[in-house]
């Protein structure tokens, strides 16, 4: 990781990196207005994080702090290239954090995060390789603390399990998978994530008769969630989460339909 005197314009140069999307063309402007915003948060929350975790290099939550930061700003980043620094960013200050502290569950989760965002830019098998790195951390923090980011180290296991390519290969199971999604959704049975990534699990694997079960439990907890997760730092989720609900009810029933005609004899 590059010493912080080494790189003192890198936030100014995010913020512009970032922003250039979401100024490219002018038709683009008012479809991406809110996302705009969301990218102009990220980048602010980066550059908090980072000039806090500066002032307190020994502070074990000022630096995975920072490490969700980067892990955060890779939605916003343009390029592959700038992901993967963004990401080895955060990889490299979770290090730091897990060597002060091993049994901060949230400095092996945001490690494993960040680990994850460097993988995606990879596409090769160097990504295989950081796979199994990501696993031994995710493990790490749920041992520590499975009700951190509302289950988020099962969540991340089953998703990892779920997506990563199978034995011989590398460690992808559906067992696995199955089994980590439904941990998460125990610890987190009020947090509307744990709901989607079932429903996206359930379409993937074909189970439309779950995903659907799924989709109503989602819509009877939603307006109590909304109750809950309220503020500025929950908007992008919200925003995430009402689109993909949107796209997961369309998908159930789009797979619902030729299910009713095998069942009827069509």
């Amino acid at each position: 990781m590059a010493t912080f005197k080494s790189v003192p314009n890198l936030a100014n140069r995010w913020k512009i990196a970032v922003l250039a999307v979401f100024l490219a063309a002018p038709a683009a402007r008012a479809a991406d207005e809110q996302q705009k915003v969301f990218a102009e948060r990220a980048i602010a929350e980066y550059q908090h994080a980072r000039t806090e975790y500066q002032g307190k290099t020994n502070d074990v939550v000022a630096a995975w702090r920072y490490a969700r930061a980067c892990y955060d700003l890779v939605d916003f980043t343009p390029s592959d290239a700038k992901k993967a620094e963004l990401a080895n960013e955060g990889i490299g200050v979770s290090r730091l954090a897990v060597a002060r502290d091993p049994r901060s569950a949230a400095a092996h989760y945001y490690l494993a995060m960040n680990l994850g965002r460097l993988a995606d830019t990879k596409r090769n098998l160097s990504a295989l390789r950081l796979v199994k790195e990501m696993e031994t951390e995710f493990k790490a923090a749920l041992e520590l603390n499975d009700h951190f980011d509302f289950g988020g180290p099962a969540r991340s296991l089953g998703l990892l399990y779920r997506d990563a390519p199978g034995w011989p290969a590398s460690i992808g199971s559906k067992r696995k998978a199955r089994n980590y999604l439904e941990q998460a959704m125990k610890i987190g049975p009020g947090f509307p994530e744990n709901h989607l990534v079932l429903i996206d699990t359930s379409l993937k694997w074909r189970d439309t008769d779950a995903a659907k079960q799924q989709l109503e439990a989602l819509d009877a907890l939603w307006p109590e969630a909304q109750k809950s997760f309220t503020g500025e730092n929950w908007q992008r989720d919200w925003a995430d989460w009402t689109n993909r609900r949107d796209t997961f009810r369309k998908k159930v029933t789009e797979q619902s339909e030729p299910l009713k005609s095998l069942r009827n004899g069509r």
